[in-house]
């Protein structure tokens, strides 16, 4: 008897709670839904990522319904308005197109916008060692580091820095024609924005001898003076050199670095008689 009246409980307990919760599912299904309008306004957004200096058309562009109390300042709402015009900065998809970003209408598109009054850019043949193995970038900075013989004699050949603090404009591949096979062979080229006497200097240490980039941090404004470096000193002063790039190491990543001038070391000589003559000869 106790366990029919215990069946009983259970069946009524299962059925009170399964058509509450039917009950409420239905409730909330058909409860009406509240929607909140904002007001909003066209803003003209990137329909996919832009490089720098890429002329702006109508497949770049779309337009997209932006809250009208957060609309960034100056957005654009009409294609109209910036096709044709380049950019002065990277955009990446679904970012707004502000006026900061731009180039002016007359400008046009391409490299010459983002060239400033007073500055050239300078377009140099580099491979993967002498681009820092492809972490030279637009938007980086860079040394110049240039080897060359200014006369015909192997101990004057000599390695300095030419050029610091140059800012890279752009870096990419171009396509040149062999003279031999006549086929097109990839070339990397890195372009540098420098002063008209900058690019006599640059020019020069391309054509007359070797150049090599030198990758440094963006936060170190310093621009050191170095002597420059021949083969016979290339052995001179190891710990030295070691102790000064030790110190800067400690300075930490984002402290400008302070140059410290190194002295080559006096090279070997011997003392050579003949007869009652002396003289002092290098050893190189």
């Amino acid at each position: 008897m106790n366990r029919i009246r215990m069946f009983a409980v259970l069946v009524l307990a299962i059925t009170a709670g399964g058509g509450l919760a039917f009950a409420t599912y239905n409730y909330i299904q058909n409860a009406p839904v509240k929607t909140v309008s904002l007001p909003t306004r066209p803003v003209i957004v990137a329909a996919q990522d832009l490089e720098l200096g890429a002329e702006l058309k109508q497949d770049d562009l779309r337009v997209v319904e932006w809250p009208a109390n957060a609309v960034p300042n100056g957005a654009f709402s009409k294609t109209d308005e910036l096709t044709g015009r380049g950019l002065l900065m990277p955009v990446i998809q679904n970012e707004p197109i502000l006026p900061m970003k731009l180039a002016s209408k007359e400008a046009g598109a391409g490299l010459p916008p983002l060239i400033p009054a007073g500055l050239r850019a300078v377009s140099v043949r580099v491979n993967e060692v002498i681009g820092v193995a492809g972490y030279v970038l637009p938007g980086t900075r860079v040394d110049v580091v240039a080897t060359a013989n200014p006369t015909e004699q192997r101990a004057d050949m000599t390695s300095k820095v030419v050029l610091t603090n140059v800012l890279v404009l752009a870096a990419g591949t171009k396509f040149e024609q062999q003279s031999d096979k006549g086929e097109p062979q990839p070339v990397s080229v890195v372009t540098l924005l420098v002063t008209p006497e900058e690019s006599e200097r640059l020019t020069l240490a391309s054509t007359e001898g070797k150049i090599q980039l030198a990758l440094r941090n963006p936060l170190d404004n310093s621009a050191p003076t170095t002597p420059g470096i021949k083969p016979a000193a290339l052995l001179g002063t190891p710990a030295r050199t070691a102790a000064v790039r030790m110190a800067a190491m400690k300075q930490g990543p984002t402290t400008p670095v302070q140059t410290v001038q190194m002295v080559p070391e006096p090279l070997p000589t011997v003392e050579v008689i003949r007869g009652d003559k002396r003289a002092q000869e290098v050893v190189r």
